[in-house]
């Protein structure tokens, strides 16, 4: 058979022997956070490639020529550049990197640790031919407005304000009180509640015009998180978290604290169900769901967001203290089309962020037996935390202080102002409840005006 110039042109040249590679993409600190994936990835053989933004270049280059530093795995890192704020404003870049990646490297898995590079995740996996959440939940969970769209029965009622209409549309279908939403940002960042038109108005005018925002009945009841690990769209694991938030106080939604699992067992059947109807809604195919979610006055869940990546704050602390087992190798198989398997909570654990007073951070005391603060703002790796024996006592296992001394502590207005945490097991959900109590008055947070 002759082969025409211009078909034999399409088909670029690759070279023999590529190594096998594998892609992490999202924040830098999160990737560096979490090193069992580095740690992983590297015991596997494979090269390690990272994608994150442009503005963790300088803390990323230092920790990569650091040794000691799980950092030094990665074999080679891209950076992108674009506003988190505007949709998309990644993927062109990622694409770019990869590109030039695919020529180098046999890529053999792709996955998203953090949030605002999972829509181009999804698309580099698709054209890779590699394990993905599958293109419609890898862009459905960048965008709020789309999880209203593909999951009505799931969601509260919902206005969509797309960019530059914020002064033309019509607000009176807003029920109040209302949230107050960006579509596409994380961390509780730019959410708020807002209790009448004015208030509404006025809040509308603090976004960029390029911003898609979200307006939304106000669900008053009990938080809830759901993490599932899926395969071949089969759900081979999945639980129910419990949360607590600002919003029990203040108008804003920064997350307080994480219970694993939840101890609301009536309801757990119920998020279950509604979490299997979402995944089954946006075709979800493999890896790891985080979906949040507030249940109402008459037990119905209504779903706030869900996330195609890895759970944030210290949820795969809490599975491995919970289970026994870290989550990170089984989420790599998923990615990797390897059998994973997942074993259910066997203790009541709990991560607690401890509010403080605004102010300059002068120190942070601990007074509890064999326990100090560890200050980890300086190379932004967590400790090993690891996992007691079923039948431990009540067992505070690590305070961790996430500013540097001298910082300057605002009031909580999204997760990047919390500064103290602690993690807590136990062998029962009323031990675990003393065990906080004891803990929190033996924590000291010294700030000066």
């Amino acid at each position: 058979m002759t082969t025409s110039p211009s078909a034999s042109a399409s088909v670029p040249c690759r070279p023999e022997g590529k190594a096998e590679a594998f892609i992490l993409t999202g924040s830098f600190p999160v990737i560096r956070r979490n090193p069992l994936y580095l740690t992983e990835l590297s015991r596997r053989g494979l090269k390690i490639l990272v994608i994150t933004a442009d503005s963790y270049r300088e803390q990323a280059t230092e920790a990569m020529t650091d040794t000691s530093n799980p950092a030094s795995h990665i074999t080679d890192i891209a950076y992108v550049t674009g506003d988190f704020t505007v949709q998309g404003a990644f993927v062109a870049g990622a694409v770019a990197r990869t590109t030039a990646w695919r020529d180098t490297y046999t890529i053999v898995g792709v996955y998203a640790v953090g949030d605002y590079l999972a829509e181009p995740t999804g698309l580099l996996a698709d054209g890779l031919g590699v394990r993905s959440p599958g293109l419609r939940a890898s862009r459905a969970g960048r965008a709020k407005f789309l999880q209203r769209w593909y999951l009505p029965g799931l969601s509260p009622a919902s206005l969509t304000i797309p960019a530059g209409e914020r002064h033309t549309a019509d607000l009176s279908p807003v029920v109040f009180p209302a949230v107050v939403k960006p579509a596409s940002r994380a961390s509780s960042s730019g959410v708020g509640t807002v209790t009448d038109p004015e208030e509404l108005i006025s809040r509308l005018a603090t976004y960029p015009d390029h911003e898609v925002i979200l307006v939304e009945q106000k669900v008053s009841g009990p938080e809830f998180s759901v993490e599932s690990l899926v395969q071949d769209s089969r759900v081979i694991f999945a639980s129910v978290t419990g949360k607590n938030t600002t919003d029990s106080h203040t108008q804003t939604f920064v997350e307080l604290a994480h219970s694993v699992p939840s101890a609301h067992e009536g309801l757990s059947d119920t998020l279950l169900d509604a979490n299997r109807r979402l995944l089954e809604a946006l075709a979800f195919q493999d890896g790891i769901t985080h979906s949040e979610w507030r249940v109402d006055e008459h037990g119905r869940p209504f779903l706030m967001e869900v996330a195609a990546r890895t759970p944030g704050d210290g949820l795969l602390v809490l599975y491995q203290l919970a289970t026994g087992r870290p989550l990170e190798p089984e989420i790599l198989r998923i990615a990797l089309g390897e059998p994973a398997a997942y074993p259910q909570p066997r203790r009541w654990t709990r991560q607690i962020y401890v509010e403080h007073t605004p102010g300059t951070l002068e120190d942070v005391l601990v007074d509890w037996p064999g326990v100090q603060p560890e200050w980890i703002s300086g190379s932004g790796v967590w400790p090993d935390i690891k996992p007691g024996a079923v039948d431990d006592l009540p067992t505070l296992r690590a305070v961790l202080v996430l500013k540097q001394r001298g910082s300057r502590l605002e009031p909580l207005a999204s997760s990047d102002d919390r500064s103290v945490t602690f993690f807590i097991d136990a062998p029962t959900p009323e031990a675990l409840d003393a065990l906080e109590q004891r803990v929190r008055a033996r924590i000291r947070i010294t700030t000066r005006t």
